[in-house]
């Protein structure tokens, strides 16, 4: 497969942006972080997520209160701006959240033999085993139990490699499909697969039940094939292009993305992205490999900054696209425009032990699905159901105000304080790259705001 490369043009300006945004996104108050284009600089205020245009003057007077750190001179610039709203969020944390989301690890077993997974290629350190359909059935009612009629929930089937137990996956999808039906409740399907085992007949079968199927893809063929080879060490990516070429072909209902998890060996992300958009993905995500299993091919300091530059093009692309009037689902760039049109302020990185949470081919519930088999993420099991204790200490201990550095950060509310399962085995490596992503997701929405006004209504 020949790579569809990006104009050179958009290359080049994106290593003098990323130059600009590697400058400017350091953090330098709890508070606010001024945001920096060729247009007027913006404000970006933490508490609630808000940004604000800047006149010359004010962005001279904040440019000088954030180099002499004074704290309490931009508590008293937003009072008189009248941007100093009441705290949108305290230190309280999340208490016995309902549940909305569980995934199965419906097939802890997997065909493939990728070095870094964390699930220990598929096994999630244990024997190799499958979810029974009594297990998968007692994961539904519990999903069930608590959704009020009329509300919606999410049913999620993982691995190893969920195709590997076909059987108990269609039959688990139309129990939930059932039981969701008769107490009037809207339950979304979704699974993420390596594509290997994928048939025409699970093709439609997700078709039907409307299912969001994520195929892992590590980019083009040679890096693809270097990263996620079989267990017998032959390459998989022939293999899974023909396989997903009816998922790709039937998707009315259903939608195929590609989810790419990035190393040192396989950056070349423009390329890759462009191309799998012409092959017809709906969408396509990008995510650094922070913990590997083995130690191999994680993402250091210098890997992440070169993936910032390489992503910056990749956004680029996305905006000279969608100014051009063309749909362009490169799912980082989607989502992150979203949320900041939104507003976006929260205290978690996600829903992981709140409303979402895993269930292991045993049924024992952890944390979400990074922490099946893992003491540090349990949160009780099918038999007992959800242990209140575990749940609350959990959400008091990963709440983001208690996260050092992430309470002195601008960015502490749009990024949650990162994936709590790679931050409690690694740390915090990508800091720096999650504030330069967002702050020139922050200067793309700014752009996108003034030339093409609708495009956030």
């Amino acid at each position: 497969m020949t790579a569809t490369q990006p104009p050179p043009t958009i290359a080049r300006f994106a290593d003098g942006l990323t130059s600009v945004v590697n400058r400017h996104s350091r953090p330098k108050s709890p508070q606010v972080q001024l945001i920096k284009g060729p247009g007027k600089a913006q404000l970006f205020v933490v508490n609630g997520s808000r940004l604000h245009d800047l006149s010359a003057k004010e962005e001279a007077h904040f440019t000088q209160l954030l180099q002499t750190q004074d704290e309490a001179g931009i508590t008293e610039a937003l009072m008189k701006m009248g941007l100093q709203e009441p705290v949108m969020i305290d230190d309280e944390p999340l208490q016995d959240p309902p549940l909305y989301a569980l995934s199965l690890a419906i097939a802890q077993k997997c065909n493939m033999g990728c070095g870094y997974c964390y699930a220990e290629q598929g096994d999630f350190g244990g024997p190799m085993k499958n979810m029974s359909l009594e297990t998968a059935m007692q994961s539904i009612d519990l999903l069930l139990k608590s959704c009020p009629a009329g509300g919606k929930v999410q049913l999620t089937f993982l691995g190893g490699e969920p195709l590997v137990n076909r059987t108990s996956l269609w039959a688990a999808t139309a129990y939930a499909h059932e039981q969701a039906q008769q107490k009037n409740i809207t339950v979304h399907f979704s699974i993420t697969t390596n594509g290997t085992l994928v048939t025409e007949e699970d093709a439609h079968f997700f078709e039907k039940y409307g299912f969001a199927v994520t195929v892992s893809l590590d980019g083009l063929q040679e890096e693809h094939d270097k990263l996620r080879p079989m267990k017998g060490g032959q390459g998989s990516f022939e293999k899974i292009m023909k396989n997903i070429q009816p998922l790709l072909r039937l998707q009315k209902k259903m939608q195929v993305s590609a989810r790419v998890t990035v190393t040192p060996q396989n950056m070349n992300l423009a390329a890759t992205l462009e191309t799998f958009i012409q092959m017809g993905f709906h969408s396509v995500g990008f995510s650094p490999l922070l913990n590997a299993s083995n130690g191999r091919n994680e993402m250091e300091k210098t890997d992440l900054g070169h993936m910032l530059r390489n992503m910056i093009e990749c956004g680029l692309a996305f905006e000279n696209n969608v100014l051009k009037g063309k749909r362009y689902p490169f799912l980082n760039m989607v989502n992150g425009l979203q949320e900041i049109a939104k507003s976006t302020h929260r205290p978690y990185p996600c829903g992981a032990g709140a409303g979402y949470m895993g269930v292991s081919a045993e049924g024992e519930l952890s944390a979400c699905h990074r922490f099946v088999n893992e003491p540090a993420g349990k949160m009780g099991d099918l038999e007992n159901g959800i242990d209140p204790k575990l749940q609350n200490s959990w959400l008091a201990n990963r709440h983001v105000h208690t996260q050092s550095p992430c309470n002195q950060c601008w960015a502490r509310y749009l990024c949650g304080g990162g994936c709590h399962h790679e931050v409690i085995e690694k740390g915090r490596p990508a800091c720096d790259y999650i504030r330069g992503w967002l702050y020139y997701l922050l200067q793309a929405h700014d752009r996108l705001g003034r030339l093409k006004p609708d495009l956030f209504h």
